[in-house]
């Protein structure tokens, strides 16, 4: 039954839908062999799949069967979830130029190792640089697909309009990411708002919205949720960027410190900048601000920028944050009244997605 693992469902959703779409592709471009195997090792090599857990759980939580056949065909439209992700995640990569994700390289990095170690024809950077735009286009293409149903049974209006806002909705938030990052805006407002577009709203609040919509739920219901999702996925992003800085690199596939090297103007940050000023810490506050975008910032360096937002009392305060939205989101929850056990696994996942050690 899906209900008993949500993320493995998914994932044989996805391995078998991108398998079909790779045999019809290849046969007729047998050179994109590559890039499709990319996307595929991509999307099924790592990820938690939260936002069609989310979305599953929506849809149960709103009266949707657990089983038969409909029930299957929602599981396929939801996986679609996972390749907008892979679409993001691309392309953030490169925006931000990253060299790891999961623990591997980057799309971006590993086309251009390609043409390095194949001695092609021009720029090795420039031609991984557009494999990884064309791999993310391509995902977002096959999402696309894979949400609208290849058998007539296309998802309803409600929910085609949480799909369609959801995708406008990250891109405008990337857009602020890099915007506050390029403006150097220090503001906790502007570090909240990508969180909200780019994380919140992405990540937990359309696809709540988009499984309820699926199993049809009335508009109180889909505001509540859509309460409750917007909390828990600031509270998700919060503890994203704690765990940018201060997280152990096994857990989470990326180089400790790499928010601070891409110089992501974060609630963290913007408070720890506010806090330090106000303590009359100026020389912290100057080490943090020359911190942020430094390509180079070394180990020693990010130690000393963890004690600074320690001793200002910054990470207290995203704590009590997270802590707050997290309760907050627990209460919109009990207003929706959703179906077990649709109800206590949301309450779950809400706790899960802010704790310290996910």
């Amino acid at each position: 039954m899906i209900d008993d693992d949500v993320p493995a469902s998914v994932e044989d959703a996805l391995a078998r839908y991108l398998a079909q779409r790779r045999a019809d592709l290849v046969a007729r471009a047998p050179a994109f062999a590559d890039a499709v195997d990319a996307l595929t090792g991509f999307v099924l090599g790592g990820g938690k799949r939260i936002r069609p857990t989310f979305a599953w759980w929506g849809w149960r939580g709103a009266g949707g069967a657990a089983g038969g056949e409909r029930a299957a065909v929602v599981l396929r439209t939801i996986s679609a979830l996972e390749l907008l992700q892979a679409c993001a995640l691309v392309h953030d990569d490169l925006m931000d130029a990253s060299a790891v994700r999961r623990g591997s390289p980057t799309v971006h990095v590993a086309f251009a190792d390609t043409h390095r170690t194949k001695q092609w024809l021009g720029d090795p950077d420039r031609f991984g640089m557009a494999a990884a735009v064309l791999i993310g286009d391509l995902a977002l293409a096959w999402a696309e697909d894979m949400f609208a149903g290849v058998d007539g049974a296309r998802p309803p209006a409600g929910a085609r309009e949480a799909w369609q806002a959801m995708r406008s909705e990250v891109l405008a938030g990337q857009f602020l990411d890099v915007l506050v990052q390029a403006t150097g805006d220090e503001s906790a407002g502007a570090a909240l708002a990508v969180a909200q577009m780019k994380t919140a709203a992405y990540t937990v609040e359309r696809p709540l919205h988009l499984g309820a919509a699926l199993a049809g739920a009335d508009e109180r219901t889909l505001a509540a949720v859509r309460r409750f999702g917007a909390d828990v996925g600031v509270a998700f992003q919060l503890r994203d960027d704690l765990l940018g800085v201060f997280g152990d690199t096994r857990a989470t596939g990326k180089p400790a410190g790499d928010d601070l090297r891409e110089g992501k103007r974060t609630l963290l940050v913007a408070l720890g900048l506010q806090l330090a000023e106000r303590a009359g810490r100026g020389a912290d506050a100057a080490m943090l601000r020359a911190a942020l975008g430094d390509a180079d910032l070394a180990p020693p360096a990010i130690e000393r920028i963890r004690d600074v937002l320690t001793g200002v009392g910054a990470v207290d305060a995203v704590e009590r944050r997270i802590e707050a939205l997290t309760g907050s989101a627990v209460t919109a929850l009990t207003e929706a009244r959703l179906a077990e056990p649709a109800a206590s696994r949301l309450a779950e996942l809400a706790v899960a997605a802010s704790r310290r050690d996910r």
